[in-house]
């Protein structure tokens, strides 16, 4: 494994982690046990903000990878991966907010934004594993210049 697909593992891998945390604190407050849902959606938010600093890193010092698929499913592809980055963007600012009510113990909007956001979450999470098997397993691509090579015209 090279540093175009170890940073890619490890933050799809992080994704997983929080989906599954997410899931497992949402049977966690169905059954009633408010202390260990929190605890567990706190682990699920780590997760997600491991999975952003491991991308964010990746971007900016290695750059991302461009579609290695045949050019008759580049379309689809593309139109399937802003699907996937517009659900990832409004899954992490609902994360945020479902947090923040529940942090200030609004429950009643907090439950009501959760159900919502767990499942874009899940969706997202999804969608992302099916970007990483696409890119990484099914058609490798080609890696695109780092943010910062980009910005500085190196």
């Amino acid at each position: 494994m090279d540093i175009f697909t170890v940073f890619p593992t490890i933050s799809t891998s992080f994704i997983v982690i929080s989906a599954v945390l997410v899931a497992i604190g949402w049977r966690l407050i169905i059954k009633g046990k408010r202390e260990a849902h929190k605890k567990t959606m706190i682990a699920a938010a780590v997760a997600a903000v491991l999975f952003f600093i491991v991308y964010m890193s990746r971007t900016v010092f290695v750059g991302n990878t461009s579609w290695g698929g045949p050019e008759d499913l580049s379309l689809l592809y593309h139109i399937f991966l802003i699907f996937h980055i517009v659900l990832a963007t409004v899954a992490a600012v609902f994360g945020i907010t479902t947090l923040t009510l529940g942090f200030k113990a609004k429950y009643a909007k907090h439950r009501k934004w959760g159900r919502v956001t767990s499942v874009i979450w899940f969706i997202t999470a999804i969608t992302g594993v099916a970007v990483y098997v696409l890119l990484y397993i099914f058609y490798p691509g080609g890696h695109t210049k780092p943010v910062w090579e980009v910005i500085l015209g190196a």
